[in-house]
C-alpha cells in the first residue's frame, strides 16, 4: 500500500487528490487562484508564479486535514499544468514577470510570423504540430515579451513552462540549465522534435526575428518523459507543503495529457477533456501527421507511445458567458436542457469565442450564433452551444481519421462531464458512437498515477490505471438525434471553413475585420 499526491493546475485553481494504491482516492482539496484579464484588451491573460505556489500550499494542507493523513506518509508528488503557459526568469529563476496563460492570445501576430518564416524556411518541424504555429504556444509568447519588455531582455536568462517552472521550485532547482524540461511540453508547443535535433536552429529563429538571437541555447537543456524524475522535493517546500522532504518528484505535463492517463486512455484511444477549454487527446502506435492539429509527439501522453493533441479553445468558458449574459450561473440555466431534442432551437452556434484552436488555429475568429428569432432564450442557446462544441469535436475527428488516426473507444473525460448528462448524450448523438464517460472525476488522477511510477509502487502505466482508474458509464447514440445531426453537421462544417478562413474568399474576412477594428478603437486605453 502506498499514498501519493496528484496535483492539477488548472485555469482557475488547484486541485490536490491524496490517492492510496488500494482504496484509490482518499480525499481532494482545491484553492483558487485569480486570472488577470483586461476589458479593453481581451487577449490578454496572465497568472502569478506566487499565487500558484500559496494555493498550493494551501490546498496541500487541506487534502491531508480532510484525509486524516500524515505528510510523512506521502511517497512521492506529481503535477500536471495549463499550456503552453510561460513563463520568464532571470539567471536565479525568479520570475520577471507574470505566466502567459495557454489562453493568452496577445502574440498572435508573432505566430503568424513564425508560422511564415517556417513555410518560408521549410522548417520540418512545423509539420509536426499541424502545419501552424500557434499564439497560444511557447516562442510566440517569447518573441511578444521580448518586443515589449525592452528594460528586462538583460536578465532574461531563460522561458519555462507552467509545469517545468513549478517542478523546479518544489526541488529547490535555482540554476535554470539544471530544469529538466517536459517532453509533453516542449514537443507539443516549442518545435521540439527529438528525431530533428531538438528544438529548431538558431539560424532559422534569428529569421523569424533577430531578438531570438541565443534564445534557443538558453531554453536548451535535458528533455524527459514524465516516467523520469525530475528531482527531490527540497526541505523548505515540504515544511510549506506539510510533508516530508526527499520525496520523488516526475517531470510533470499538460493537465488534458494525465486527464487522459487518468481517464484508462490507452492505445487507439481518443479522450475529449471537457472543461475551460476542451483537449482532445489521442494515443496512438505510429506517427501519422495531422494537418492543424497541436502536435504529434513521441511520448508526450504515455512514456512509450505517440501523443496526439487538438482541441477547442473554449467551452465550460462559452457556457458560463451565456449564463452570465443571462444573469445567471451554468448550474441553474442548465435545468431543464434534458427535455430538449436535437435541433429543436433552430440555432447553430459556432464555438470561436476565444478564437479556433484545431483545425483552422486561427486566433482571428469570434463566436457566433445563427437562426435566432424573438423568442430565443439563453438556455436554447446554452444547448446550441454544447451542440456546437460536439460538431466542432466531429470536425476535429474526422480530419484525424482521414490521416490515419484509428480511435477504438472515445471518452469524455475533465470537469463537467461527470457533471453534465446531456452534454454526453449530445456528443454521442454527433458523433454516432458510444462515448465513455469515468463514474468518477479523474482531474488530478493521472497525476497520482505517474506519482506511483516514480515511488516505484507499479511498474507501468497500464498496471496503475488497472488499480486506481474508475468504472466507466457509457452513453449510446439515439437514432432520432443522429438523423437530425446527420442533417446539421454539413451546414456547421460549411460555415466552420467559410466563416473561419481567410482563403475561402467569400466570408472569411468578416470576423477578423471586426477583431481588427474593435482593437483599432481601443487601442488608446490598452497597455
Amino acid at each position: 500500500m502506498a499514498i501519493v499526491a496528484g496535483v492539477d493546475f488548472g485555469t482557475l485553481s488547484v486541485r490536490v487528490s491524496l490517492v492510496d494504491s488500494e482504496r484509490g482516492l482518499l480525499q481532494s482539496a482545491i484553492c483558487e487562484y485569480p486570472l488577470h484579464r483586461k476589458r479593453e484588451d481581451p487577449e490578454y491573460a496572465t497568472q502569478s508564479h506566487d499565487d500558484h505556489m500559496r494555493a498550493l500550499a494551501s490546498a496541500m494542507r487541506e487534502a491531508l486535514k480532510k484525509a486524516g493523513v500524515s505528510g510523512d506518509q506521502v511517497q512521492a508528488i506529481a503535477l500536471d499544468t495549463t499550456g503552453s503557459s510561460v513563463i520568464m526568469v532571470d539567471k536565479n529563476m525568479q520570475p520577471l514577470g507574470e505566466y502567459y496563460l495557454w489562453c493568452d492570445h496577445r502574440a498572435k501576430g508573432e505566430a503568424a510570423e513564425i508560422t511564415e518564416a517556417a513555410r518560408r524556411e521549410n522548417l520540418e518541424a512545423i509539420q509536426w504540430c499541424g502545419g501552424v504555429y500557434s499564439s497560444e504556444w511557447g516562442f510566440s509568447k517569447v518573441l511578444h515579451w521580448l518586443r515589449h519588455n525592452p528594460d528586462k531582455r538583460a536578465q532574461f536568462a531563460s522561458a519555462f513552462e507552467h509545469c517545468d517552472m513549478v517542478a523546479a521550485t518544489l526541488c529547490g532547482i535555482t540554476n535554470p540549465r539544471k530544469v529538466k524540461r517536459s517532453v509533453c511540453a516542449i514537443g507539443h508547443k516549442w518545435l521540439w522534435n527529438r528525431q530533428l535535433g531538438g528544438l529548431p536552429p538558431e539560424s532559422f529563429l534569428v529569421k523569424v526575428d533577430p531578438l531570438l538571437q541565443g534564445v534557443r541555447e538558453k531554453l536548451d537543456g535535458e528533455c524527459a518523459t514524465s516516467d523520469q524524475i525530475a528531482g527531490a522535493l527540497s526541505a523548505f517546500w515540504a515544511e510549506k507543503l506539510g510533508l516530508k522532504s526527499g520525496i520523488p518528484i516526475p517531470v510533470g505535463a499538460f493537465d488534458a495529457h494525465w486527464d487522459a492517463i487518468g481517464a484508462g486512455c490507452r492505445t487507439d484511444d481518443v479522450v475529449n477533456v471537457i472543461g475551460t477549454a476542451i483537449c482532445v487527446i489521442g494515443i496512438t502506435p505510429s506517427v501519422n501527421l495531422v494537418p492543424g492539429v497541436c502536435g504529434v509527439v513521441q511520448g508526450s501522453v504515455h512514456p512509450h507511445r505517440t501523443g496526439i493533441e487538438a482541441g477547442l479553445s473554449a467551452a465550460g468558458d462559452i457556457f458560463s458567458a451565456i449564463a452570465s449574459r443571462a444573469g445567471t450561473d451554468v448550474k441553474t440555466l442548465s435545468q431543464g436542457l434534458e427535455k430538449y431534442r436535437a435541433g429543436q432551437t433552430g440555432l447553430l452556434r459556432m464555438t470561436w469565442d476565444n478564437g479556433d484552436r484545431t483545425i483552422l488555429v486561427n486566433p482571428n475568429l469570434r463566436g457566433v450564433t445563427l437562426g435566432w428569432n424573438l423568442q430565443s432564450t439563453a438556455q436554447d442557446e446554452l444547448f446550441a452551444a454544447i451542440e456546437g462544441t460536439a460538431f466542432h469535436t466531429k470536425v476535429i475527428l474526422d480530419r484525424m481519421a482521414e490521416h490515419g488516426v484509428d480511435m477504438k473507444r472515445v471518452i469524455n473525460a475533465g470537469g463537467i462531464p461527470q457533471k453534465n448528462d446531456v452534454l454526453n448524450q449530445v456528443y454521442a448523438n454527433v458523433l454516432g458512437r458510444p462515448v465513455l464517460v469515468p463514474s468518477k472525476s479523474v482531474v488530478s488522477l493521472g497525476s497520482a498515477i505517474f506519482a506511483f511510477l516514480a515511488a516505484g509502487t507499479f511498474k507501468t502505466v497500464e498496471e496503475a490505471q488497472d488499480k486506481v482508474c474508475p468504472p466507466n458509464k457509457t452513453f449510446l447514440p439515439e437514432e432520432s438525434a443522429q438523423r437530425i445531426y446527420k442533417e446539421l453537421y454539413p451546414l456547421y462544417s460549411k460555415l466552420y471553413f467559410t466563416l473561419g478562413q481567410r482563403s475561402s474568399g467569400i466570408l472569411g474576412d468578416v470576423l477578423p475585420t471586426l477583431i481588427a477594428v474593435a482593437q483599432s478603437v481601443n487601442e488608446p486605453t490598452r497597455h
